[in-house]
């Protein structure tokens, strides 16, 4: 048992990953010698070799268009894209390519690609570096869409991912990268939670918050502080935002009849809108009150001085949390 930050939880899954299998390779833009901005990657290069893990040019849509091609050929390739307001220049090699390929071949081929996203604000970047663009990617069909919010999911999701056979687009919460929690190295894959299983982290009855990634810790200390108001809120951590786990999301919105989905990226057709949605079609007659969204607000990223009133925060949910239970 070693107490472990979530960025170093990473650099552990990346590890296990390519010490079991040769070909599993890890490739991006200050991966090798620098060892990541996050350091991520740290001491990769040094121990597997330059061969395997690649510094590569300042081009996003070059590394996914090698990864795909080195998948086709065996390998199992593992991107780093630097920020996630980086992303897009690699739009059209996922969205055209990678996602689609496997369904082109007819399933005869396929593609083991991780695309690891460093996601979100909270750490004062300016421009470009805290973006939430999941919901790009979780609508396109080809793509599996997870994303880890403690070091013990990041140390398994990864391991899980490069697994795949299909393209895994592994977001990170780069303002949780520093925070802690024991990891047991010991555990098998077999044994850690599904990779596209949703997971109660806290049992309620009057409301279920659900949340992903940065917000997981928020709706956590939201439900601390409801329970010292006497209102019991159920804490659900999606995980998988492409395929979702509907039956655990069900549940517990048939359990509490109330349900608020919190997330950083706006709220104009983010993923709340597609959990309000699937919510209501198949737990209707269950709900008490419809399914609020908080999120963050339909413009481009603020300046960094701004985020603060950006992002959501403790009192943003707590204040929908009680407008739910007005009803």
């Amino acid at each position: 048992m070693a107490t472990v930050t979530l960025a170093k939880a990473v650099t552990m899954g990346l590890r296990a990953a390519m010490e079991a299998d040769p070909k599993v390779l890890v490739m991006g833009e200050d991966v090798g010698k620098l060892g990541g901005v996050f350091r991520v990657t740290d001491g990769l290069q040094k121990d597997f070799g330059e061969d395997r893990v690649i510094d590569t040019p300042l081009a996003e849509s070059g590394i996914i268009g090698t990864a795909i091609g080195l998948a086709l050929r065996g390998y199992r390739p593992v991107c780093e894209i630097q920020f996630d307001g980086f992303v897009y220049p690699a739009f059209d090699q996922i969205v055209s390519q990678l996602a689609k390929m496997r369904a082109r071949a007819l399933g005869k081929v396929s593609l083991p690609v991780v695309v690891r996203i460093p996601v979100g604000g909270g750490i004062g970047a300016v421009e470009h570096h805290s973006e939430s663009n999941e919901a790009y990617f979780a609508h396109t069909a080809g793509l599996r869409v997870v994303a880890c919010s403690n070091p013990v999911d990041a140390y398994f999701m990864t391991q899980q991912a490069i697994a795949s056979d299909d393209p895994v687009i592994l977001y990170e919460p780069k303002r949780r990268y520093w925070e802690k929690a024991d990891l047991d190295e010991s555990l098998t894959l077999e044994q850690a939670a599904p990779l596209h299983s949703a997971r109660v982290l806290r049992s309620g009855t009057d409301a279920t918050v659900i949340a992903y990634g940065p917000m997981v810790k928020t709706a956590m200390e939201a439900a601390t502080a409801a329970a010292e108001e006497g209102k019991e809120l159920e804490v659900i951590d999606l995980r998988s935002l492409s395929p979702l786990d509907t039956g655990t999301l069900e549940a517990s919105a048939r359990k509490t009849g109330r349900v608020v989905v919190v997330h950083e990226a706006p709220g104009f057709l983010g993923m709340g809108s597609e959990l309000a949605a699937r919510i209501t079609e198949t737990c209707f007659f269950s709900l008490e009150a419809p399914v609020l969204r908080v999120t963050g607000f339909d413009t481009p990223y603020p300046p960094s001085r701004l985020e603060e009133e950006y992002l959501p925060d403790l009192d943003r949910l707590l204040d929908a949390v009680d407008r739910s239970l007005a009803y």
